[in-house]
């Protein structure tokens, strides 16, 4: 049954501690682009339990039909039906490494799973001597049942701990896919991340049988052709704009959160330039304005929101339109953007008590779910 649990106004103003560094009245941009966003009016929203009783939930996909499919962590991939019951675990996935952060990560549903029932996920696969990120895909029968699943992509170079493996994945209508990776936490340096051979740290870009499409940046070149862009830390969200194009949402170290439009071949640089500083207190070579080599984020946060995934809201409710709306791990909330012209320029901070907010859905009738590491869905919807 579904469960009302509150209608509130939840604060923004309080919470939205946001981009261009210090909150010091003087503080000038670092750069021209970037914009240090106002609290946007505060939004009244109503908040009822879909479901609950997930196991370290990750990532969320509606189906089309009322039913969504949900990862938890620990491997199992199983079906929330309309009422809000969960299904068995589904069966047919491959062995999945649920390995510190790793495990269980994002699903997709084909642009065209009406027809030919195909979806996608990403996971921590144990690979000799380590563990990498990879991207699988599979038919969904109407019996629960996974069949042909697949690798479709499995990163290079293993990695022994179990940090940073991103990801997120996202199925287009023109038959390509897209894949985001972390840098491992390796401690080389970045030496992967930089690296165009090696898939660390970047925003793969595949057909969905894993072939390579032939207008990738580094086709015909010494790069690894499956790379669309490079110099990211650890891509936990992505979502396609209204503007048709992939967006993503990094995390930093301490600071330094990047929410970011990747474009072709272009570099943006961690770990040699970051708005965040190491774990030690030590730089990370400062601002990224500095050099023309890297490309700056459209935003980023200090201090952090700690990003999951998220969604642009498409729906009724005008006040949101075209806003993305992102998961925040730490300190926990549903992060509110509005862009305009492709610049931030407003940011709310909602459910500021809910915790650690994984992973993020608009539905149809504008209603957004909010999966939470506490094992449930939250229907939220603004009034």
């Amino acid at each position: 049954m579904i469960r009302v649990l509150a209608l509130m106004m939840l604060p923004a103003s309080a919470m939205a501690q946001v981009a261009q560094g210090p909150a010091n009245a003087d503080f000038q941009p670092a750069f021209e682009n970037q914009t240090r966003a106002p609290a946007l009016p505060e939004t009244r929203v109503e908040v009822t339990i879909f479901a609950q009783g997930l196991d370290s939930p990750w990532g969320i996909a509606p189906l089309g039909s009322g039913q969504f499919l949900v990862t938890e962590r620990s491997g199992t991939l199983r079906l929330i039906n309309k009422d809000g019951s969960i299904s068995a675990p589904l069966t047919g996935l491959p062995e999945v490494a649920a390995e510190g952060q790793g495990g269980l990560l994002d699903v997709a549903v084909s642009p065209d799973f009406a027809n030919d029932r195909t979806i996608f996920w990403t996971y921590a696969k144990a690979v000799r001597p380590g563990f990498v990120t990879a991207a699988a895909r599979a038919t969904l029968e109407r019996d629960g049942s996974l069949r042909n699943a697949m690798d479709i992509f499995v990163q290079d170079w293993p990695i022994r701990n179990g940090r940073h493996f991103g990801s997120r994945i996202i199925p287009m209508a023109d038959g390509t896919v897209w894949i985001t990776t972390g840098d491992r936490g390796a401690g080389d340096r970045g030496t992967l991340v930089q690296d165009v051979t090696t898939t660390h740290g970047k925003v793969i870009r595949l057909n969905a049988d894993g072939s390579v499409p032939r207008d990738n940046p580094f086709v015909g070149s010494s790069g690894n052709t499956q790379i669309w862009s490079l110099g990211h830390r650890n891509m936990q969200g992505a979502a396609i704009g209204p503007d048709g194009a992939l967006w993503t949402i990094e995390h930093g170290p301490r600071g330094g959160d990047e929410l970011n439009r990747p474009e072709a071949g272009l570099n943006y640089g961690w770990p040699v330039v970051s708005y965040g500083i190491d774990y030690s207190g030590a730089d990370v070579g400062g601002g990224k304005s500095s050099s023309a080599e890297y490309e700056e984020p459209v935003y980023y946060w200090d201090p952090v929101i700690a990003p999951g995934g998220m969604m642009f809201y498409d729906g009724p409710y005008r006040d949101w339109q075209g806003d993305l709306l992102i998961g925040s791990l730490n300190p926990g909330a549903l992060v509110r953007l509005k862009l305009e012209g492709g610049r931030v320029v407003g940011e709310e901070r909602l459910l500021t008590d809910a915790g650690r907010i994984r992973d993020v859905e608009v539905l149809d009738d504008g209603s957004v779910l909010v999966l939470r590491d506490a094992g449930d869905v939250l229907r939220v919807t603004p009034r």
